[in-house]
């Protein structure tokens, strides 16, 4: 991450990434606000775009073409992504309730967190049907609906309940897809029977009468039955009954009505309407919390009531942005008044479209074109994003403190060096206060003693292993960051065999004010003690101080028998190479730098960060582990050939054999590199016939540094298989033999590639 000579101030804290608050980002990574530091939490790595949801469905856009990446936006915009999900909101101390990962505060708080159906009013609904909201929800279902449809055989009966526009254009959508993938199977099949349920007297009944007129013609023409006046009262594995007494048989159903809104901002004392949606002014305020902002259809607006519409949504964004930007600057907020009519694009399944406003319609596969253009030209400003020049300097703008902060600005400009620029004791003490790490016997002196240091005992025939690891953060999750730094630094222990017995934090923060240093090394401390603890490990102190960058590490030390230390000189010709985890970090890390890289890449990588090498490790060595390292900075080439010159042989490796992780590949082929990279490549003079493996594509991948990298061994030949089999079954899914051991040659490049 990059220096910032700005404390961090204040947080805004956006929940939920739909179409107003990828405005907001879009227009903070244009104009940052320095001193405010931004954070979107979100259970979705890429929000998908309600606009082009059902050509989707239809197979008219790709995944990508109807998703914006979260990830590269928030490093645009210069925001923190937490991957996790909002369960709870503490008003009062201003803290959000997370499920899977510490508190997290905030300063000003927006919400876009979109609604869902309310399908416990409808006995038998849960579970007996795909509900349509939240959308992400329904895109990860599609797929599987897909593939139930295609192993039944006879006719399939697919019922929607819900006839307004989203139901009206979605089962338009999915019979349209259903019927085109029905036809690749079995050219004569008929395509599925549509039901299409409202409890209202026409279809569409918020539009008016010249769109409901061409619809109800449209759905006639693709023989899809109507049933105005049912209300749908329960559901069943195989069905639906309506008040009126008719019953249906249907074997998929699709749940397009209402919507509600999550619990939690009801639970927290936000004043909601019937539905829990949350109330707010015209300046899309909360009305009893001033500090908390809502859009989307998680927000009702008192003045001026809307349907849940994505419309509506996006035209909330720009005027969102604006009112956040004044309320951390301290002045006063505008008021925003929607539009009472708006352009509705209707697509019909096959790129044909509706286009109404007001009292007129359209109709035609023109229609369909202009409203792909305009989907397209909304998208492209977030997918493809222009590339930032970095600031020189700073200014934190007028109204954004008061004068008690500008009191600490001035101190925090004036900071000390040497132990003047320790973290405070009142900060340290209250960020530990929540921390319990394991106990452990021979912890004689830990964490949370007074003493001036730790006092650890080594048990009688154990040799103490000792290591120490330490970087600048490359990820914005200090949480996560805490919990990667710990299994790096712990990864050079499992290694040598050893089993982790203590570990001292190395840690400098960012300048903030006490309040905000405080939460960042609580959360980081956190992540690391989840580590500590799994491994066994107790944390017994460490040092903290202050700086212009978030930096993490560790000095772990571990216990050993003497006899069992694990060299890296041991590999014998005829061992297998095995690689315990893909590689591709060093790439992929740069490339989210640079907002290039997709956030289910980054997602990926890091879960492969976070994957612990302890058990791998106890695997290697039951199979008889001659030779062991963890592929750390050097890159998988670097830490080989200090395998290699200690053991007196030579190897082969098959780069095809080699596991990468995804978008590693991709980012190397755009050219995309690790600034490490280049002293990496000075490595290749170990590589015979260097000339020729430069020429493929994965060739540059063996110098790509990484970070929490996997277990790089020698195995004998006669256990290497079983050792596989027995690492994939632990977890270690990508788990591959990538080389063998020769005896070592005449030749001064003592490494052959396969490709």
């Amino acid at each position: 991450m990059k220096g910032n000579h700005v404390p961090v101030l204040k947080d805004l804290v956006l929940v939920g990434g739909g179409h107003a608050h990828v405005t907001v980002l879009k227009k903070l990574g244009m104009k940052p606000m320095p001193g405010v530091r931004v954070t979107l939490i979100c259970r979705d790595l890429q929000a998908p775009y309600s606009g082009m949801l059902p050509g989707f469905i239809a197979g008219h856009y790709t995944f990508d073409e109807a998703h914006i990446d979260l990830v590269p936006l928030c490093r645009f915009a210069g925001a923190r992504f937490f991957h996790d999900e909002v369960v709870g909101l503490d008003t009062e101390n201003k803290k959000l309730i997370c499920r899977d990962r510490p508190d997290l505060g905030y300063d000003v708080l927006s919400i876009n967190a979109g609604s869902a159906p309310d399908i416990s009013a409808v006995p038998g609904a849960a579970g007996n049907v795909t509900p349509v909201k939240p959308i992400d929800g329904f895109v990860d279902n599609w797929q599987s609906l897909c593939e139930r449809v295609l192993l039944r055989r006879g006719g399939v009966r697919v019922g929607i309940v819900g006839a307004g526009a989203g139901g009206v254009e979605l089962t338009l959508a999915v019979q349209y897809r259903l019927k085109q993938l029905l036809a690749g199977k079995s050219p004569d099949n008929a395509g599925p029977e549509f039901h299409l349920f409202t409890d209202a007297d026409e279809v569409l009944v918020t539009h008016n009468r010249f769109v409901r007129a061409k619809f109800r013609r449209i759905l006639a023409e693709r023989n899809i039955n109507v049933h105005t006046g049912h209300e749908v009262v329960e559901v069943g594995p195989g069905g639906l009954q309506c008040a009126n007494g008719a019953t249906f048989d249907l074997d998929e159903i699709l749940w397009v009505t209402m919507a509600r809104a999550q619990a939690w901002p009801a639970k927290a004392g936000l004043d909601v309407d019937g539905q829990g949606f949350i109330k707010v002014n015209d300046t899309l305020e909360s009305v009893s919390h001033p500090d908390i902002f809502a859009a989307g259809d998680i927000a009702h607006v008192v003045n001026h009531p809307r349907p849940k519409s994505g419309v509506f949504a996006v035209r909330q964004g720009p005027p969102l942005s604006l009112n956040i930007r004044r309320k951390l600057l301290g002045r006063s907020l505008v008021p925003f008044s929607p539009q009472k009519e708006f352009l509705s694009l209707i697509s019909t399944g096959d790129k044909y479209a509706v286009a109404s406003r007001s009292w007129w319609a359209l109709e035609g596969r023109w229609v369909w074109t202009w409203k792909d253009w305009i989907d397209r030209r909304f998208m492209r400003k977030f997918n493809q994003l222009p590339d930032m020049k970095e600031e020189v300097r700073q200014d934190i703008p007028r109204g954004l403190v008061g004068k008690d902060a500008i009191r600490e600005i001035s101190a925090i400009a004036m900071r000390c060096g040497g132990c003047g620029s320790k973290v405070g004791a009142t900060v340290l003490e209250n960020a530990l206060a929540g921390l319990e790490p394991v106990s452990r016997d021979d912890v004689l002196i830990g964490l949370h003693e007074p003493d001036d240091a730790a006092v650890v005992r080594v048990p009688d025939g154990k040799v103490m292993v000792h290591t120490v690891d330490s970087f600048r953060s490359f990820i914005d999750d200090p949480y996560l960051f805490g919990q990667v730094a710990v299994n790096h630094a712990l990864s050079d222990l499992y290694a040598m065999g050893a089993e982790p017995q203590t570990a001292l934090a190395i840690v400098t923060v960012p300048y903030a004010d006490e309040k905000k240093v405080e939460e960042l090394l609580a959360q980081m401390l956190q992540g690391a003690l989840k580590v500590l603890n799994e491994s066994g490990a107790a944390l017994v102190g460490g040092h903290t101080s202050e700086g212009e960058e978030l930096s993490l590490g560790f000095s772990v030390n571990g216990l050993i028998d003497r006899d069992k230390i694990l060299h890296k000189s041991g590999l014998r010709a005829g061992d297998r190479i095995l690689l315990t985890k893909p590689i591709g970090t060093g790439t992929l890390f740069a490339a989210d730098m640079r907002h290039k890289a997709k956030g289910p890449w980054i997602t990926a990588a890091l879960d492969s960060m976070l994957q612990s090498n302890h058990e791998a490790a106890g695997c290697l060595f039951a199979h008889g582990a001659t030779a062991c390292t963890d592929v750390t900075g050097f890159g998988l080439l670097g830490h080989l050939v200090e395998m290699i010159k200690p053991s007196r042989v030579d190897i082969e490796i098959d780069l095809g054999a080699i596991p990468f992780l995804d978008g590693a590949e991709e980012t190397v082929a755009a050219g995309v590199f690790s600034s490490l990279q280049p002293q990496n490549l000075r490595l290749r003079r170990a590589i015979q016939d260097v000339e020729s493996a430069s020429r493929d594509l994965r060739y540059p991948l063996i110098f790509d540094p990484q970070t929490s990298g996997g277990l790089l061994a020698g195995v004998p030949e006669q256990q290497a298989d079983a050792c596989v089999r027995e690492l994939l079954k632990l977890g270690y899914t990508r788990t591959a033999i990538i080389g063998k051991v020769l005896p070592e040659s005449d030749r001064l490049e003592p490494v052959r590639l396969l490709f």
